[in-house]
């Protein structure tokens, strides 16, 4: 019902900035909230940051002043800003959207909460 792209994955060196983009398409209308996770090998994945309907953000502690996500809905284009990146951020990143409305906070950035899901770009931070 809802298609996820990723982009903009790569290679870049510690320090550096990188801007991964999903495109939405299909019954987009019925999301509430959008995030981006990551997973490296051998690791949960975990969620980095969420955005809901009305604009509001939550981050991971660890990402927490070097990443930016933002929405375009005109585009329906979901973004995450990297910055400063480090080499503990190398994980491939998934884009997740969830027609859910929680009644906990605590599960933005829960992966079992999210019902859609895009294939996933590889981002790797060289030192």
């Amino acid at each position: 019902q809802v298609r996820l792209v990723e982009s903009g994955g790569g290679s870049v060196q510690a320090g550096g900035s990188l801007r991964l983009s999903c495109k939405a398409s299909g019954a987009t209308y019925s999301t509430y909230y959008m995030a981006w996770f990551r997973q490296a090998p051998g690791t949960e994945r975990e969620g980095v940051a969420s955005i809901d309907n009305l604009k509001s953000t939550t981050y991971a502690q660890s990402v927490k002043g070097r990443f930016t996500i933002s929405q375009d809905t005109a585009k329906s284009t979901l973004y995450l800003q990297m910055n400063n990146v480090k080499p503990e951020d190398t994980s491939m990143y998934y884009c997740a959207a969830t027609d859910r409305y929680f009644s906990d906070h605590d599960m933005v950035l829960a992966p079992a909460q999210y019902n859609y899901w895009g294939q996933g770009a590889q981002v790797t931070v060289s030192s």
